[in-house]
């Protein structure tokens, strides 16, 4: 689905200018034409050389190229493209932005462009925080222009740290996927979707706790997918280590209990899909103080079990939406889990992916599943998660098409 689609890569001057190496690649793999412009500034954190390895077209740097420029280069580039991204997006690339600037190749480009644009700011803290990158953002989001990120985390600057790091490749490819979603835009218009995501943590004592090693990608990818698809979604997330997708309601949670709470808030919806790692048990009596090691050795915790969610929602009475779906991960016999999953629970679907260490599926960006349901088990191929999440979508789009 992604085949033939055109990317026009602006590159600012940023040292996370090197991380969209891996963007191309990423870009590349799936069947997408890539064009990269790079800023002066840009040059000097990689080189056009590098760039145009990867791209394996030419790389533009120069406005007044006497040979891109015969034929009104900027223009062209700006065209061509189906989608403009712009990563890093340095605080001068979006205030130029933001102002109509454009005074080099980059900017003269976007501002001639009549495509969508996505940007993916990259800068200092202090300069993300500042009132005047506020206000440029505010003016660029009021403009129709889409963003992704920017992080939260250690900075090149030697301690420094806070939000301003460039979102990572993977999580603006999933933006880009999303945004191609796009030509199914409209498939969920009207849907309300509910859609769970990432762990849940449960308290042992007031610093430790049970947990898992969800990231929250797939669930998180799921929601954005949804979003593209015109669907109004509700995403109930444990502690992930992905940002919020855009245009999306999240209701941010702990534990199990919270979830199963949160879900109950936010019915009726029209499908509701079930990707979060829920933890199947918590602690009994959690200590209200740290549990210090004593001459008792070490202490009995005694479990009990969480409500099941997917089991709830799936068998209520009133408010059972039309079409559930829920997630199995498996180390082991995954199809034949998934099976019994599927009739245990009441849902209509089950997703089942073998989460072995070896697979590198929980926390990857990469996914395997099966889509098991009482029709029968559709092996699908190994895939991003992002398109994982617009395949699935476009089945839940039809699905409920049918069911009508």
């Amino acid at each position: 689905m992604l085949a033939g689609k055109r990317v026009l890569l602006l590159i600012g001057g940023g040292i996370a200018a090197y991380k969209c190496l891996e963007l191309v690649r990423r870009l590349k793999e799936r069947g997408i034409g890539v064009r990269a412009v790079m800023t002066q500034a840009a040059q000097k954190f990689v080189t056009p050389l590098s760039v145009g390895a990867i791209t394996g077209e030419r790389v533009f740097t120069d406005l007044f190229d006497l040979t891109a420029e015969h034929d009104i280069g900027h223009i062209r580039l700006s065209r061509e493209a189906d989608l403009v991204v712009v990563a890093p997006a340095t605080a001068d690339l979006l205030a130029k932005m933001a102002h109509g600037l454009a005074d080099d190749l980059a900017t003269t480009a976007l501002l001639a462009t009549d495509k969508p644009v996505l940007v993916a700011p990259a800068m200092n803290p202090r300069m993300w925080a500042h009132p005047a990158t506020r206000r440029n953002m505010a003016q660029l989001r009021a403009d129709g222009i889409a963003t992704i990120g920017p992080n939260a985390g250690a900075m090149a600057e030697r301690d420094e740290f806070g939000e301003g790091r460039m979102a990572e490749p993977a999580q603006i490819l999933a933006a880009i996927e999303a945004h191609f979603a796009g030509a199914d835009a409209g498939s969920l218009k009207g849907r309300r979707i509910l859609v769970t995501s990432g762990p849940t943590h449960e308290p042992i004592d007031p610093v430790r706790y049970i947990a898992n090693r969800s990231s929250g990608k797939q669930g998180h990818a799921i929601a954005a997918a949804a979003r593209a698809a015109g669907a109004q979604v509700v995403l109930i997330s444990g502690p992930a280590e992905v940002p919020d997708p855009q245009g999306v309601t999240v209701i941010h949670v702990e534990s199990a209990r919270e979830m199963m709470a949160a879900v109950e808030e936010n019915l009726p919806v029209d499908a509701a899909v079930f990707a979060a790692a829920v933890a199947d048990w918590r602690v009994a009596d959690a200590s209200e103080q740290k549990i210090k090691k004593g001459e008792g050795g070490v202490p009995l915790l005694q479990l009990v079990e969480n409500p099941d969610i997917l089991a709830a929602v799936a068998r209520h009475p009133a408010l059972r939406p039309r079409l559930v779906v829920g997630f199995a991960a498996e180390t082991e016999h995954v199809v034949d889990h998934a099976r019994a999953k599927l009739e245990k629970k009441g849902c209509d679907w089950i997703v089942a992916n073998d989460v072995s260490p070896a697979t590198g599926i929980m926390g990857g960006d990469v996914n395997t599943v099966h889509l098991v349901s009482a029709a029968g088990v559709e092996d699908w191929p190994s895939a991003a998660k992002g398109e994982v999440a617009r395949h699935l979508v476009a089945r839940i789009a039809a699905a409920l098409t049918e069911t009508a």
